[in-house]
Parts: structure tokens; sequence; C-alpha cells
């Protein structure tokens, strides 16, 4: 879904570290740990009073003590701080705390909790396996179950068998998910008549393969494919011309894609937002 907008006009702020702010979307409020220059632009993340992080795009959509703002870079720094906003090695984010590949503060010896009766669904295969790569061990901690859409058209029976209520909630992450389409028409639908145990989100990409960093991939960016053409096959052929080892087989290419994440720096900050808010949404008590 799109960022909620505020009446209000939004006053730009530095992103300084060590500034709490909350980010209206999600509601997650943090101290910002880092400030960082993507392909797509800069990024803001934010740690929790419990150690999670999170990314978002830096800009517009957070608060300050309530008000809204838009978060622009901080001023270069002064020699000897580090250009990124970071704080160097010392800084927040280097803490020497275990993490995650979500980002979260990792607890050792803590066994999975059993599986709650809140579900998050995916569309694919591929969804899933690059959901546990991040997040899995979160997900284990949470005792949360993610199972395979296979398609949004199959979503109102999904719900209907399930039987969501306040406390058995479903969370469901769409591809694809723009303002006009079938997706987007079919998702608010759901979210209207099920809001309080249903939480419908997506991202804007073709497919899953989008949301990892070209650059942690060692490609430029994602080929421009035509509608006509199968995106999986039509991005293996035009990655295939400027790299001859680059697999023709979209499952060669997939795993090879899924073996260069690591972690949540890996992905976009529009995806981990998504995810975040499902784990959360599921998991409230």
């Amino acid at each position: 879904m799109e960022r909620r907008t505020k009446a209000r006009v939004s006053t730009e702020v530095e992103a300084v570290i060590g500034d709490v702010v909350e980010e209206v979307d999600t509601g997650f409020c943090g101290a910002i740990t880092r400030v960082e220059r993507t392909a797509n632009g800069y990024t803001v993340t934010l740690e929790d009073r419990l150690g999670k992080l999170r990314v978002f795009p830096l800009g517009p959509g957070f608060l300050v003590d309530g008000e809204p703002v838009a978060l622009i870079r901080p001023k270069p720094a002064q020699p000897g701080g580090s250009a990124d906003g970071s704080g160097g090695p010392g800084g927040p984010s280097g803490s020497g705390r275990r993490r995650t590949a979500s980002g979260s503060v990792a607890v050792d010896g803590l066994r999975a909790r059993v599986a709650r009766e809140a579900r998050i669904y995916v569309e694919g295969k591929h969804d899933a396996e690059l959901v546990e790569r991040v997040w899995g061990d979160d997900l284990r901690i949470e005792g949360v179950v993610v199972e395979l859409l296979d398609g949004i058209d199959y979503l109102p029976g999904i719900i209907d068998d399930f039987r969501p209520d306040p406390v058995r909630r479903l969370g469901v992450l769409v591809d694809h998910l723009v303002p006009g389409s079938k997706e987007t028409r079919l998702a608010q639908q759901v979210q209207l008549e099920r809001e309080d145990c249903v939480l419908v989100l997506g991202h804007p990409y073709v497919d899953i393969w989008q949301a990892v960093k070209p650059a942690s991939v060692g490609i430029e960016a994602w080929p421009h494919v035509p509608r006509a053409e199968e995106w999986k096959a039509g991005v293996c052929e035009r990655l295939r011309r400027k790299d001859p080892d680059w697999p023709l087989d979209s499952r060669a290419a997939w795993r090879r894609i899924l073996s260069c994440v690591r972690g949540y720096q890996d992905l976009e900050p529009t995806l981990l937002s998504r995810v975040e808010a499902l784990i959360d949404f599921v998991t409230i008590p």
C-alpha cells in the first residue's frame, strides 16, 4: 500500500544519528543509526528499544514529537566523522551485538516458539525462500508460519477457510501491488471487510527478484522486460547478454540471486517495511 500522508505540511529535518523518530506508515519508532545511499536514493535505519533495526526511504512520512517531518541528508561530516552519517565503526550500529539477518538482536539459546495460529501468506516459493533467508530466525522465535498463496485470486477462499479473528490474524504479502490493478482492487476489498484481522500489503516489484538490490547481485539494474514477455525469462536473457555466466534457467538464476542475500542490507527498503509490518500485525497480543 502507499505511504499515508498527513494534512499538515512536513518540515524538513536532518537525519541526525541518535535522534528518535516514528515512521508514519508502520508506527515503528526508533533512533536513527545510519543514513545510506542506495541505487534508488537514500535510506535511513532506525533501531527501536528492543534493538530491532528497520530501513526506510529517506524523505517525508516521519514524526518527531508528534509533528510531521521529511528527513533529509545530514550536513557533510566534519573531519574524522562518517560521510554517511553512521557514526563510524564505534557508532550505534557498531555495538558488537550479534544480529540476525533481519537486523534484530540475536537471542542465543532461545528455542523456537510453538507455532501460533496466525499466519503470513506470500505469493510463491521464491517469496517464501527470501523471507526465510532474512527473517527466518525472527519467525521461529515468534512462532509464525509462512505459507504459499500461489496467486491473489485464491485469497478470498483462503480467508474463508482460515476464519481469521482479532487473535487469529492473517497477513498477506502481494507482488506488484500498484494503483488500479486487479490485485489492488481485491486487496482493498478484503482489507475493508476484515481490517481487524487481515492485513494485505504489497510491494511494487513485478517479481520478488527485484526486491534484491541490483548491486548485491552484481548487476547495474534489473532489466526492463516488455509486458508481452515472460518476466523471469526476459530478465535471464538480457543479463546473459552482458554476462555469459548468467544462467538462462530461472531456477538456477534464483539460486544465484538468493545466494547473494546475506541480510536485510541486500533488500530494498520497500520490501523490508512490508514484511516487518506483517510480522508485527500477526504477533500483536
